[in-house]
């Protein structure tokens, strides 16, 4: 085989594996709350995801991973896109007009909500053992 066709395959393999990664983060920052009920340490592991993806989407910064997942099929001789991981893979699809600044807000927003409301319910529920 050729050697050259070996490393951009090899680069594309990465990039996917970063790309299969950035999203379980996000459905870590999401719903990894919910581990909290299984283990006690969890939320010094999720609430630091958690605030970072919070603040990707308040600040519209780009996520590192996304800048690894563009850098990788670039090397791999497919084409990078701009704008995120979340514009570039699931906004057209949940939201066909594309990212705005109010969208980022709500999506923060949801993840905020989301944990909060996992985090009361492991409250309650370790209140309710004791």
């Amino acid at each position: 085989m050729n050697p050259l066709v070996d490393i951009l395959m090899y680069f594309r393999i990465v990039a996917d594996g970063v790309l299969l990664f950035h999203l379980g983060f996000i459905l870590f920052a999401i719903f990894g709350g919910a581990l909290a009920a299984w283990r006690r340490w969890m939320p010094d592991v999720h609430l630091p995801a958690a605030a970072r993806a919070v603040f990707v989407e308040l600040t519209g910064r780009i996520c590192p991973l996304t800048d690894l997942e563009d850098h990788l099929r670039i090397r791999a001789g497919q084409s990078g896109y701009t704008g995120g991981f979340v514009e570039h893979y699931l906004i057209e699809v949940i939201y066909p007009s594309g990212l705005t600044r109010e969208v980022q807000f709500i999506l923060a927003a949801v993840v905020v909500g989301i944990n909060v409301a996992i985090y009361a319910w492991i409250a309650l529920r370790r209140a309710a053992q004791c």
